[in-house]
């Protein structure tokens, strides 16, 4: 019987994901907080204010989970909801200064963590995993 490349491909990425994964709960388990919580304040941290439905698609949580993590949040003082002044409905999540010292000594933390994960492949490799990746996922 011939190797199937495709499936070994598959399997071989899954099982790394699943690794990183891992890896990453872990490492944002050490930081007191479950990624649920660590990925909305990634995004804000990173982006900006933004509504529930823009971090919503950025993190890839769904709509009606979200609103419980971002109450967890807000609870904590991490973020608040600032309505938007052109447009009542729309709700704008901030980080609070409370919320961003917690990522200004988290968010290098997790990314030192990340990097140590990757320490075995060169930039060059990196490049490599970034296009093939994304040629998979248009597929």
């Amino acid at each position: 019987m011939e190797e199937n490349l495709s499936l070994k491909a598959f399997v071989v990425i899954m099982k790394a994901a699943k690794t990183l994964e891992d890896k990453v709960t872990n490492d944002i388990a050490n930081r007191d907080m479950n990624m649920a919580e660590f990925t909305i304040l990634e995004a804000l941290y990173n982006k900006g204010p933004q509504t529930v439905r823009q971090i919503s698609d950025a993190v890839l949580i769904k709509f009606g989970s979200i609103t419980y993590v971002i109450n967890k949040l807000a609870k904590k003082e991490y973020i608040e909801r600032i309505n938007s002044t052109e447009d009542r409905r729309v709700v704008y999540i901030h980080l609070t200064e409370k919320g961003k010292e917690v990522m200004d000594t988290v968010f290098p933390k997790h990314q030192a963590a990340i990097e140590r994960m990757f320490q075995d492949a060169s930039d060059y490799d990196k490049e490599i995993i970034i296009d093939i990746l994304k040629k998979i996922g248009k597929g």
